[in-house]
């Protein structure tokens, strides 16, 4: 987790440098109650959509939002002194991915304006392009909403008369009541969070296939007194892969996985969650006692590690990794070239120079000999990094561990590459990305942070993800391959109780609104946040969060059937 420019070194230290992190425990059952009193007959998702295009219908020559266009413009007829002066936003939306089942649909749209206006804005079916550099004026089409008085923030209208399924939808905004113009944010605008959005709810028709409530919760492991689990080379995990060619979006049916663990359908589950000293450093309990609060199993489990080559920072996979592994779970080991204990930072020239080819050699080795695919990661975010190197070294080094676990026969490690995605740094992606033949996953760390790093804007699930998501597809980079959320997380808002869960339950919509994303981890940890009365980025900080989570996790998208009790 980064906040932009600041890192997260405390998350890897160990022993009495590591500050424990106290995790609320509610008890398997209580949550499946909650759960049980939470889930309806009939499934029911939403889904956040970006507008495809936008622009302002005006007879006027020459307009400051039809130049950069980081706006768009709506006015009454006489606008300015101006008789023939009126202006219409116009925008379109691509709706693709409302299931057939899906009844009931709703659909809301919303537009940002930045000051309160005494004025009527309506909205209206379009017959307009809003592909359009500057489309004439003509006569609005059916009445859909009204907005009396424009609100400084995000304005609503209703527009489930026109949006009744998927298809490319128009929309015109028309103004009345006041003779001056209202301006709005467009899909140009600098920051995704005010861009124009569609909201779409809807029922499903039919009941799921399997109601996800009847799944039994796994068994919490031993008490943090128990000696760990002792390593078994001769079972493995339950999951067995399908053989593919390569990284790329796998076809058949539901429950094959690719060589390079992508699955065909749906998307993989998954939990970083940091053992602590109250908890003896089992890393094993740190992810079942998650597991129990949630009712079911992850399907990958995140740790960090480090260049040191010993101990569980950097002797991986440890036995508590072993355990989990033979248990069905997937592994992903986040490489991190520092010490955690000593705080020692390495350059990347030290990596790629053959300074610590006896540490790589070494942890490829225990790599190879774990037999089953894993995700490896190497110095995820190094956009944050700056005293490690340029970009060019970043690449450097990445290819040259790349090769030498190729060298060494550790073709069992699926490399992902995983980026911050932050639009501070879109600039530097192209220069960071080590090429096709070094990466098999692309992944990033998208937070909804709210207040937690000095910001005001509550962000949906849609628009956490959405962002580098569409920059990747704009820019073509990993084009083909699969996508990870290596780290997702989001903050509550103590003004509303509700909306952490709400951002939970709605999370698989954005899953399956994102369909390249093929797993998602939660980042359940501070990091570099600070616990306050209005900043807790943990999954658990209270009940209402866990059943959100757990509903989430009980979403048939997210139930891979390939093995293990999830």
């Amino acid at each position: 987790m980064t906040r932009h420019g600041l890192h997260r070194i405390t998350r890897f230290r160990s022993g009495p440098r590591r500050k424990a992190i106290a995790i609320g425990v509610i008890g398997g059952s209580v949550v499946a109650g909650i759960v049980a009193t939470m889930m309806p007959l009939l499934a029911s998702d939403d889904l956040s959509i970006r507008a495809a295009a936008d622009t302002t219908a005006t007879m006027v020559s020459q307009d400051g939002d039809n130049s950069v266009k980081t706006t768009v413009a709506t006015c009454a007829t006489r606008c300015d002194g101006n008789p023939r002066g009126g202006r219409q936003a116009v925008v379109e939306f691509a709706v693709t991915t409302i299931p057939a089942a899906a009844v009931n649909v709703r659909a809301t749209l919303r537009m940002h304006a930045w000051q309160q206006f005494a004025a009527t804005v309506t909205a209206h079916a379009s017959p307009l392009s809003a592909r359009e550099a500057r489309p004439a004026l003509g006569p609005a089409g059916d009445l859909l909403d009204s907005v009396n008085g424009v609100s400084k923030g995000f304005n609503e209208w209703d527009v489930s008369k026109l949006v009744t399924g998927n298809g490319v939808w128009t929309v015109s905004l028309v103004q009345s009541g006041l003779e001056s113009r209202i301006y709005w944010a467009s899909v140009e605008n600098r920051s995704p969070d005010l861009r124009p959005s569609l909201t779409i709810s809807y029922d499903l028709g039919s009941r799921p296939s399997a109601p996800p409530t009847t799944r039994p919760a796994p068994t919490p492991s031993a008490s943090p007194t128990t000696a760990a689990p002792k390593p078994s080379p001769t079972v493995t995990p339950t999951r067995t892969a399908t053989p593919s060619a390569s990284g790329t979006l796998p076809t058949g049916k539901c429950g094959s996985v690719s060589d390079k663990l992508v699955p065909s359908c749906g998307a993989w589950w998954g939990m970083y969650s940091p053992a602590g000293a109250a908890g003896g450093w089992d890393h094993g309990k740190a992810v079942s006692d998650v597991e129990a609060q949630v009712g079911r199993k992850f399907d990958i489990v995140h740790r960090y590690h480090d260049f040191s080559n010993t101990g569980s920072n950097g002797a991986f996979p440890d036995m508590y990794e072993q355990q989990q592994m033979r248990e069905g779970r997937l592994m992903f080991f986040a490489w991190e070239s520092r010490n955690f204990s000593t705080g020692t930072t390495l350059k990347w020239s030290d990596v790629y120079s053959g300074r610590q080819d006896e540490t790589i050699d070494a942890v490829a080795g225990r790599i190879r000999a774990a037999g089953v695919p894993v995700f490896m990661g190497f110095d995820h975010e190094p956009e944050d990094e700056p005293n490690k190197g340029s970009d060019a070294d970043f690449v450097r080094a990445w290819r040259y561990v790349h090769e030498r676990f190729a060298r060494a026969g550790a073709s069992n490690a699926v490399w992902v590459w995983t980026m911050m995605g932050w639009s501070g740094h879109y600039s530097r992606y192209a220069g960071l990305y080590p090429g096709d033949q070094y990466v098999d996953w692309v992944a990033y760390d998208p937070y909804n942070f709210h207040v937690c790093n000095g910001s005001t804007v509550w962000k949906s699930p849609s628009t956490t993800v959405g962002g580098f998501y569409r920059w990747l597809d704009d820019n073509g980079i990993g084009a083909g391959k699969p996508r990870m959320l290596a780290e997702f997380g989001t903050n509550f808002d103590a003004a509303d109780p509700g909306a952490k869960q709400r951002w939970f339950q709605e999370f698989p919509a954005a899953l399956k609104a994102h369909p390249k994303i093929k797993a998602a981890i939660y980042f359940n940890s501070a990091g570099m946040t600070s616990r306050t009365p209005t900043c807790d980025m943990t999954m658990n900080h209270d009940a209402a969060a866990v059943a959100g989570f757990a509903k989430a996790g009980q979403d048939p998208y997210l139930r891979q059937p390939t093995g293990g009790s999830r």
